[in-house]
């Protein structure tokens, strides 16, 4: 895999990123992750249970497509995919022996391609973004072969945030068939804090029993702290779909998916976290 500089960075609502850009020019594999030493630290200091974050499988793909994985080592797309899930299987397991019990992998992938414009640019890079859905379920599927039974993995699922901006559109009728009720994960984070992520009529494929479906109803884009009764509304309204015991609530995205950071104040930040844990008390009790 090589890094490079582009023209242009990826283009977010009125700002780009910076220009860099990857390739896949050999066999994808696992040799270790950057990260696991973080891991171990904040493990070692802590006494409740450390969540770790890695990029979901899917997001090896979908933004720079099939234009920017090497033809000559990959011909076949399949054999790509079936590397990234073993590279996947690798890495889980490494962090489960460092310990980690709760693994999320964060993902762009999946929302973005509900978006008809980011799929009209997912078959620019030479891809078929109707077959995604299926193709990303069976990636994440694969990924978490093997992974053991005393550990967590959820998904995270956002549309673009980056300095306070998005880059997609669109509700999650797409993929939700796929993403809700054809992937083994144990939870999903769904953003859900504008009309951009549309109604909660495509949650009715998420299935019965301990999952958890986490609402982001509170938008960590702006400092303006939302109705405690607007936020118990949409709770209500999903629940036509998803029973309460289920649903979980959560700010929609993180403050800094990068170095940028969003634009909100530090006192900001904390006032949307304890608006969120005021609402989960009042809503499903301590």
């Amino acid at each position: 895999m090589i890094f490079y500089l582009t023209d242009h960075g990826i283009q977010f609502h009125g700002v780009q990123t910076k220009a860099h850009a990857l390739k896949i020019d050999g066999k994808v594999g696992f040799s270790g992750h950057p990260m696991l030493e973080h891991f171990k630290f904040l493990k070692a200091h802590t006494r409740v249970t450390p969540k770790m974050t890695i990029p979901a499988p899917s997001t090896l793909h979908f933004r720079q497509g099939r234009a920017a994985i090497s033809k000559d080592i990959y011909p076949d797309l399949d054999a790509f995919f079936d590397d990234v899930a073993k590279a996947y299987r690798a890495a889980i397991r490494a962090f489960y022996d460092a310990g980690c019990r709760y693994l999320q992998l964060d993902d762009t992938a999946w929302a973005m391609s509900c978006d008809p414009s980011e799929r009209v640019h997912s078959k620019e890079r030479g891809d078929e973004p109707e077959t995604l859905p299926q193709r990303y379920a069976r990636l994440t599927d694969a990924a978490l072969q093997g992974r053991p039974a005393d550990m967590t993995v959820t998904m995270h699922s956002c549309r673009g945030n980056f300095r306070s901006t998005f880059i997609a559109s669109g509700g999650y009728e797409f993929v939700a068939e796929q993403l809700l009720g054809h992937t083994g994960l144990d939870g999903y984070f769904l953003e859900y804090d504008t009309e951009r992520a549309c109604g909660f009529e495509p949650l009715r494929y998420f299935p019965k029993g301990n999952k958890q479906l986490v609402l982001g109803l509170v938008t960590s884009k702006s400092g303006a702290l939302e109705k405690k009764d607007d936020i118990k509304r949409r709770i209500d309204e999903a629940t036509k779909y998803v029973a309460l015991d289920q649903l979980c609530l959560s700010p929609q995205c993180g403050f800094a998916s990068t170095e940028e950071g969003n634009v909100l104040s530090e006192e900001e930040q904390w006032a949307k976290l304890r608006l969120v844990v005021e609402l989960a008390e009042e809503v499903w009790g301590k």
